[in-house]
């Protein structure tokens, strides 16, 4: 087949159009993955600013009972993993797992290694910064996010807490999402852009066969068959008209063919009275 022009022209057009899709098809992937992630994130921010404004105002009256009811509520969500509250001694002060309660964090675990990799701890984080990824003891894939809780004028001027004015962050809370349904919604959309590509490359590649084979292969195979047969007649016939440069080309062989066999006609001639006697 490759010693033919149809696979010398059809196989590399096949393979540049399948590089292209793939390409296409790695670089939107990535794109819409990295939507999907960041408005996942964007949620998980969310659903954050809910639980301390949730928790906001039993913090300020001192009721861990209220605190921890709403802790406990929000960690029943579908999708919520865990909810944790740490003080700033970085002591868990309340979470959706009973036994973790008073159970003091590593500082440098990788959700706190972020802020704390300094000796002046972080204050401030950016959306995307306070967002990470990992797999829980049962090995699903899940999104947490770390945010501070400041300290507001009405923390450090209620009557039963003990914050200084100067003391910025009061604690900190962690919340994880299941990341389930986020990986099965990418998993579908995959799936549906390889059937898409799928298709896209059978129909173009079908397509540019068949623009192929109509205008370039079909003239040249009536080409190949005019002078196969002038090849094999002693005189040529006239060709019929050719599509694009190939009528020139059929053109320019008659004229030479035409011109070869009066040249052989004439050769012959000579010969013959060369041969005559009395010549």
């Amino acid at each position: 087949m490759f010693d033919k022009i149809a696979g010398r022209a059809l196989i590399p057009v096949g393979i540049v159009v399948t590089g292209f899709l793939v390409v296409c098809f790695v670089l939107l992937y990535a794109a819409i993955k990295n939507v999907v992630i960041r408005d996942s994130i964007g949620h998980a921010n969310n659903l954050a600013g809910i639980v301390l404004k949730s928790t906001r105002y039993a913090m300020l009256k001192s009721d861990r009972e209220l605190s921890a009811n709403i802790v406990q509520n929000i960690s029943q969500q579908k999708g919520v993993e865990h909810v944790r509250i740490f003080n700033k001694s970085g002591r868990v002060a309340f979470s959706s797992n009973p036994s973790e309660v008073n159970r003091l964090v590593n500082k440098q675990a990788e959700g706190c290694i972020l802020c704390h990799a300094k000796k002046q701890p972080i204050t401030t984080l950016g959306p995307m910064e306070k967002a990470r990824t990992f797999k829980n003891s049962a090995g699903e894939q899940v999104l947490a996010i770390t945010t501070p809780i400041y300290n507001d004028p009405e923390c450090s001027n209620a009557a039963c807490h003990f914050h200084p004015a100067n003391q910025r962050v009061l604690g900190t809370l962690d919340i994880g999402l299941s990341q389930e349904t986020t990986l099965a919604s990418l998993s579908s959309i995959r799936g549906q852009m390889v059937v898409f590509s799928l298709l896209t490359l059978i129909l173009t590649t079908t397509g540019v066969i068949a623009l192929l084979k109509m205008i370039v292969l079909e003239p040249m195979r009536k080409l190949q068959e005019y002078t196969e047969r002038c090849a094999s007649n002693a005189a040529a016939s006239h060709p019929r008209n050719l599509p694009y440069e190939l009528d020139r080309i059929a053109k320019s062989y008659y004229f030479i063919k035409n011109k070869l066999d009066q040249a052989q006609q004439e050769a012959l001639k000579k010969s013959s009275n060369l041969q005559q006697p009395g010549q």
